[in-house]
C-alpha cells in the first residue's frame, strides 16, 4: 500500500469533513510534480473521480462537488486534503486518493465517509 487515506466518518448532511492522504513512501520531488486525485466509490456504483490537483495547485472537480469541495496538498508534508463542505447523503462513499507522477502510480486504500440524512 502507497498511500493511506483518512479523515473518513460519519456526519449528517450539512456537516462537513477532511480527508487527508500521505504519501509517505514518496520522495519529494516525485510529490511535487505529480498529479493527486481523490477518487470515490458509492454502494453498488462505479468509482467516480471528484478532484485534481496538478503540480502547479490547479484543481478540477466534478459538478457535483463544486463549491462544496476543496482539494490542496502540502508538498513538504506530502500529503493530499480533500475539504468537504455541506455534505449530502448521496456524498457517501469510499474515498481514495491516487497519483500520477514520474516515478510511476500510487493509490492505497480507501476511508469511508458515511453522511446521514
Amino acid at each position: 500500500v502507497q498511500l493511506q487515506a483518512s479523515g473518513g466518518g460519519l456526519v449528517q448532511a450539512g456537516g462537513s469533513l477532511r480527508l487527508s492522504c500521505t504519501a509517505s513512501r514518496t520522495i519529494l520531488s516525485v510529490f511535487r510534480s505529480g498529479t493527486w486525485d481523490w477518487y470515490r466509490q458509492a454502494p453498488g456504483k462505479q468509482r467516480e473521480f471528484v478532484a485534481r490537483i496538478n503540480s502547479d495547485g490547479t484543481p478540477t472537480y466534478i459538478d457535483a462537488v463544486k463549491g462544496r469541495f476543496t482539494i490542496s496538498k502540502d508538498n513538504a508534508k506530502k500529503r493530499l486534503y480533500l475539504q468537504m463542505n455541506s455534505l449530502k447523503p448521496e456524498d457517501t462513499a469510499i474515498y481514495y486518493c491516487e497519483g500520477d507522477t514520474y516515478s510511476g502510480k500510487y493509490w492505497g486504500r480507501g476511508t469511508l465517509v458515511t453522511v446521514s440524512s
